[in-house]
């Protein structure tokens, strides 16, 4: 069995509401086990044997839609891409304040055209890195609540979904999945 952790997008932040008790039970219902949640944003963590991540996503937003109406984003990494995300993240020992340095975890690999194009607002003070399937960020100068660097940003320019975690939950998930 391997750990694996789904980030959901835009819930509990906005106007889609999901209970973590609901959560739980649905993927608990798709035959995955030792299941938790985290916080109330969307992070559950559980075993299942080894699957590729989208099938492992769909299968949870499906479910999501067909039993509560729910059609929310859904991202999976494994406990061992957690963890190399953690190794990989320039900004980690930039930073005591874990609202200051975050990941945004993508669907899939943006094209290297988008990531080309990608830049900082005018005028803000951050630094993001893109590493295949996730963009680490820093915001040296204040939290993520007063960019206009935002998910939504980033999803418009690179092309892809994306969810954004502090750092905080970040490295909370890789512990959860760590096996």
């Amino acid at each position: 069995m391997n750990r694996y952790a789904a980030l959901l997008r835009g819930v509990n932040v906005g106007t889609t509401r999901l209970a973590m008790a609901d959560l739980r039970r649905l993927v608990t219902d798709l035959g995955h086990s030792d299941v938790k949640t985290y916080l109330q944003s969307g992070n559950v963590v559980f075993s299942s044997p080894p699957t590729k991540d989208d099938i492992l996503a769909e299968g949870i937003a499906r479910r999501l839609a067909d039993e509560l109406g729910l059609r929310v984003p859904v991202l999976v990494r494994s406990g061992d891409e957690l963890a190399s995300v953690v190794s990989a993240s320039p900004y980690a020992g930039k930073q005591d304040d874990p609202t200051r340095v975050l990941v945004a975890f993508l669907a899939e690999a943006p094209s290297k055209a988008r990531v080309k194009e990608l830049a900082a607002p005018a005028g803000e003070n951050l630094e993001f890195t893109v590493d295949g399937r996730e963009v680490h960020l820093h915001f040296p100068d204040g939290g993520y609540g007063r960019t206009k660097f935002t998910n939504a940003n980033l999803e418009k320019k690179l092309g892809v979904v994306a969810t954004t975690r502090n750092w905080k939950s970040v490295l909370a998930l890789r512990d959860l999945t760590a096996g």
